[in-house]
């Protein structure tokens, strides 16, 4: 398990309210699923999980309780980093953290599918 970052649980409360912690890891296993499926953005989107974290464009509700999807431009103004992160509420195990999921890039034209199409929890300013 490695520690990526801490979020802002004044932002991050759009997706549960009873956040118990702030830290955000990512475990080995997540890091292998990244690698296997979407190895395309591997390189580039894992350096930039703790940006994506730490300041979203984007949240959107995922179809999993407690998990949003977290969108953050990259360096390209081209293409996305989506992250799936999953907090961790009060009805969790007590040693557990918030955690990455999957990640990987998206297009323009699938973040304005999403923007259309799924519920924004959370917008930039």
């Amino acid at each position: 398990m490695y520690f990526v970052g801490r979020i802002d649980r004044e932002i991050y409360k759009c997706i549960a309210e009873d956040i118990v912690t702030d830290e955000v890891v990512i475990t080995d296993n997540q890091i292998q699923h990244i690698r296997e499926r979407h190895l395309d953005a591997y390189e580039q989107a894992v350096k930039l999980l703790y940006a994506a974290i730490a300041d979203p464009d984007y949240i959107i509700r995922d179809k999993h309780p407690n998990s949003g999807l977290i969108i953050k431009r990259i360096k390209t103004e081209t293409s996305y980093i989506q992250l799936v992160l999953r907090i961790c509420t009060e009805s969790d195990a007590p040693n557990y953290k918030n955690s990455i999921i999957s990640c990987w890039k998206i297009s323009e034209n699938r973040l304005n599918n999403y923007l259309r199409n799924k519920e924004i929890l959370y917008r930039k300013l």
